[in-house]
């Protein structure tokens, strides 16, 4: 499976951005995928996940009620709507994905795609 992560870009304070990760060589719908992030001079970190049957989703505390993410089974993607990005939302995101139907993690994840940089800054 390879992941080609996408829809980075600058944002303002309170601002939006959609991050699409796109599969190819496999289906990703019985994948458990997620979304991670690092910033600068941070350790990577989850930012959001969903089981490999999408029967449950996971927000980090810092991202709930502002991130929405779920799957485009028809386009063979993964999608992140972030709304309401703060500064801290700085970071270059990546999508992971495992086989099977638990959470993919920093380190369990079989699949990474490439980065995409999130800049939020006025």
């Amino acid at each position: 499976v390879q992941l080609q992560a996408s829809g980075g870009g600058l944002a303002q304070p309170g601002g939006s951005l959609r991050l699409s990760c796109s599969g190819s060589g496999s289906s990703l719908d019985y994948l458990a995928i997620g979304w991670f992030r690092q910033a600068p001079g941070k350790t990577r970190e989850a930012v959001s996940c969903v089981s490999g049957s999408s029967e449950t989703t996971w927000y980090g505390d810092s991202v709930k009620g502002r991130f929405t993410i779920s799957r485009d089974n028809a386009k063979n993607t993964l999608i992140l709507q972030m709304n309401s990005l703060q500064p801290d939302d700085t970071a270059v995101y990546y999508c992971a994905a495992r086989a099977g139907s638990l959470y993919p993690t920093i380190r369990n994840a079989d699949y990474w795609g490439q980065g995409t940089q999130v800049t939020v800054s006025s």
